[in-house]
């Protein structure tokens, strides 16, 4: 049985590569991502060893409050300089240096614009002196207020020389002008380390500019006595210090920096993770109807088996053992090719990180045993359902010349219905928040249950609509013909075309609650906000765009300008909660400019030591007029502050408002976004160029009108779902091997029904035709599928985030309509192999096949 079962699987390897091209697939997106997210961790692990190598023992006061890489930049909180002078009276302490290095120090290159960076800081720093690590390259360390120097990455991206005057916006300063004096490199021949782009300043501007107190710094780097080790003086700063202070040995810095980026980098893993499952899900539909076909084609041969004394147990090994090499294959080359993936993406986050020195590629345990698991366990148990069917083929069958009747869709029918309603039961569950706690497994359980369950009930339905599809080409022989191939076996119909409704499922639900979002934020901004122009720009890294204060005091001046209100926001802690908090240049711009209502007390005014709420933030805590709330922000002391006004929760505005004095001590201390209400009558055309001009200092911003920035700001969806939709792209792909692959089996099961088509007059061209016909209905059948559970999908989670603000359902009826087109325009693509194979059928030989 081992022998015919191997000799059985040679005599159909052609047949089994498609099925174990989706199980690639699969498994290379699962060992890619364990690669790629491998290679960057133990890229940052390197960055940051080589960063804090000549670091014995870092002080740091603890933040104010503490984020996660997800969250957002920590903000260090600053050290007075006394403190420098305290630690150097430790004994073991050789010596004891205040740092001052803050992200925020952006360089206008030789082109007027901001060199930006995806992904690593833009540090603004103190020289501190050479080290074994960096030396200067070219010119000397700035030495006046007016002077700084770069590494030389930043200065080749800004295309900048020693002895030009540059531009640097920092934290807490508007654009100011330096000259470049110096430019620094690293050992190893470095312009960088790990994409970071440094500004340095003498110490008392970059205490100044980087964090807006003199006399103090962001840590203090410590050296060791000779003879005394990191770990014992870790010990004795820290007592000497007290709890305030967070004392680690530059290992220690060294790893906790680096274990913060892999927090970011595994969210990031369970992304791909997430889309790797998608894709496997659609190859098990593949892998399952080509078992199911092979062994409807296999039916006398494992007849003449169970005759000649074969066990329905030694049929289903059979079948299984077929899945078991297919499974091992693929997993190798998926692994293979996964791990090739994960290198091309990391080189290339890398080079788009600003030139991070990758660690050498290596597969993590974790990538090997998910190919091998995965891999196998996706092939062996789409092939069960075959190889039970296969195992119940009874010896008679042998002797019979139709080999597979069609079975009756009761019990499929019962079942698709059960799995469905497990799945919208599950949905509903986790889009109505009674999950607890589970609201995100919740979700993707019930999606997995719906999709499943509509592919169970795809065969009932599949015969009326391909009909009713396949009417549009019964104008001719090979029309009429290919709409009754494609209706001949509704099972088989409905698997492919379920991996084809996987794929298309999820970019139009994805598409539906994105447009809804973006239409409902539009309408809400554009019924809402009353202001002509705004001020804002567009955030690519961890701080927002923000620009000079002052500029609101000019635009407020400019001839036709009735309001001007600059928005500022932080992440604090409120009550012991994180709460995003906002603060306005002019309070009445709440009622004035974002239509809010007052509920309770006075929303026109606000003193230093009260706030403002939204109605449901004051349900949620339990707040009324009069109540007092303590606040720790980014920066400073906490503060307690008395809540003098609500006003009705809407989201454009933010949960709670503090006074404009409470800036200060904001991660981003300058505005990030204002508003400008014109006088009746006024032109924006008139105002909007004497703007720009304002803000000539301040490249990271721009003022556009009201409609321009609704579009700026939901522009950024777009992104959002074009990244989802390519990456959703190798469903539908392993989908479109499904039809070529189905279509593919279908002709060598007919190939004695094609060769008496053949004998009878059917020419060539009619037999590609007929092949492109039922690919085509069923690629059409597929997309309409996949459109109608997005669409509901979509419809369903936009209607429990009703209360979230996404008000609109917007159906993307253009792409809806694109992608149907490419549906059909798959099939033909999916027909043109098998169609040529059909027209190249021997006809005589055909006829005599059995």
């Amino acid at each position: 049985m081992l022998r015919a079962t191997l000799k059985s699987l040679l005599a159909r390897k052609l047949r089994l590569i498609l099925s174990g091209l989706a199980v690639v697939l699969g498994v290379m997106f699962v060992s890619g991502a364990f690669v790629l997210t491998d290679t960057l961790g133990r890229s940052f692990d390197a960055v940051f060893a080589e960063g804090t190598s000549e670091i014995d023992v870092n002080v740091a006061a603890k933040p104010k409050v503490a984020l996660s890489e997800v969250q957002g930049e920590q903000v260090a909180a600053p050290l007075p300089a006394a403190t420098v002078d305290r630690v150097k009276q430790v004994p073991g302490v050789t010596d004891a240096v205040g740092v001052v290095a803050a992200d925020g120090a952006l360089l206008v290159g030789s082109n007027g614009k901001v060199v930006t960076s995806f992904g690593p800081p833009q540090l603004g720093e103190n020289w501190v002196g050479e080290s074994d690590l960096l030396r200067l390259r070219e010119g000397r360390a700035p030495q006046a207020d007016d002077e700084i120097a770069v590494n030389a990455a930043l200065a080749k991206a800004g295309r900048v020389a020693v002895g030009d005057r540059v531009g640097v916006e920092t934290v807490f300063g508007s654009q100011e002008k330096f000259t470049l004096v110096g430019i620094v490199g690293y050992s190893g021949d470095r312009e960088s380390i790990g994409g970071l782009n440094e500004v340095f300043f003498t110490t008392p501007v970059a205490q100044k500019l980087m964090l807006g107190q003199p006399d103090t710094f962001s840590s203090i780097t410590v050296t060791a006595a000779d003879g005394v080790t990191p770990e014992a003086l870790r010990d004795d700063v820290a007592a000497a210090l007290g709890d305030s202070f967070q004392v680690k040995t530059g290992e220690e810095l060294a790893a906790d920096s680096a274990a913060s980026l892999k927090e970011g980098l595994a969210f990031f893993n369970r992304i791909l993770l997430g889309f790797a499952a998608v894709a496997l899900l659609v190859g098990t539909f593949l892998i399952l109807n080509t078992f199911s076909i092979i062994v409807a084609q296999r039916t006398r041969e494992l007849a003449l088996m169970r005759a000649i004394g074969a066990s329905g147990r030694q049929v289903i090994g059979s079948v299984v053992l077929e899945a078991v090499v297919v499974g091992l294959i693929a997993s190798v080359l998926g692994l293979a090719a996964g791990i090739g993936i994960g290198a091309l993406l990391a080189w290339l986050f890398g080079n788009l990180a600003g030139g991070l020195t990758l660690a050498g590629i290596a597969v993590p345990p974790a990538a090997v045993i998910g190919a091998f698991a995965v891999g196998l366990l996706i092939t062996v148990v789409a092939a069960l359902l075959p190889a039970l069917r296969a195992a119940r083929i009874p010896p008679i069958a042998a002797m019979q010349d139709v080999a597979t009747p069609d079975r009756p869709l009761t019990k499929v029918t019962v079942a698709g219905g059960i799995v469905t309603a497990i799945g919208g039961t599950l949905l509903f569950l986790g889009l109505s928040g009674n999950a607890r706690g589970n609201t995100l497994p919740t979700i993707l359980a019930g999606v997995l249950f719906a999709f499943i369950g509509v592919a169970l009930l795809t065969p009932l339905i599949s015969r009326p609509v391909v009909s009713l599809l396949g009417a549009v080409f019964a104008w001719s022989v090979p029309g009429k013909l290919g709409r009754l191939n494609s209706g001949r076996n509704p099972r088989r119909t409905a698997i492919t075309a379920a991996a084809l409704m996987v794929g298309i499922a999820l970019v139009t639900g994805v598409t539906v609650i994105l447009d809804s979002a973006k239409g409902s934020i539009g309408k809400l901004a554009q019924d809402s906000i009353k202001a002509e122009l705004v001020i804002a720009g567009v955030q690519s890294g961890p701080r927002p765009p923000s620009f000079d204060p002052a500029v609101l005091e000019k635009a407020a001046a400019l001839p036709g300008v009735q309001l001007v209100d600059g928005e500022y926001g932080d992440l604090a802690v409120v009550g012991g909660e994180q709460t995003w908090v906002g603060a306005s240049s002019d309070v009445s711009a709440l009622r004035r400019i974002f239509s809010a209502e007052a509920t309770a007390g006075d929303i026109d005014r606000l003193a230093p030591d009260q706030m403002l709420v939204s109605s449901d933030t004051a349900e949620a805590r339990g707040l009324s007029v009069g109540s007092t709330v303590p606040v720790q922000l980014s920066r400073g002391e906490p503060r307690t502050y008395t809540v003098s006004g609500i006003y009705a929760s809407s989201e454009l505005t933010n949960p709670m408002v503090l006074p404009v004095e409470a800036t200060k001590d904001f991660a981003v201390p300058k505005p990030i976004q204002g508003f400008l209400q014109l006088a009746p009558g006024t032109r924006v055309a008139d105002v909007q160029p004497q703007v720009e001009a304002l803000l000539a200092d301040s490249p990271t911003v721009s003022v556009a009108d009201r409609e321009a920035f609704i579009e700026q700001q939901t522009g950024q969806l777009d992104g959002l779902l074009t990244m989802i939709q390519i990456l959703l792209a190798l469903a539908i792909v392993i989908a479109v091997l499904g039809v070529v692959n189905t279509l593919a089996l279908s002709v060598l099961e007919r190939t004695r029904e094609l060769g008496l088509l053949r004998a009878i007059g059917l020419r060539r061209s009619q037999t590609m035709r007929m092949i492109t016909v039922e690919a085509v209905v069923i690629s059409v059948f597929g997309a309409l599928l996949g459109l109608a559970v997005g669409t509901g999908l979509g419809a369903a989670v936009v209607e429990a985030l009703r209360d979230e603000g996404i008000t609109d359902l917007v159906l993307p009826w253009g792409q809806m309509g694109i992608m149907l087109g490419l549906a059909a325009l798959v099939g033909v693509v999916a027909a043109v192999l098998p169609a040529i194979r059909a027209a190249r059928i021997n006809v005589l030989g055909a006829i005599a096949h059995d």
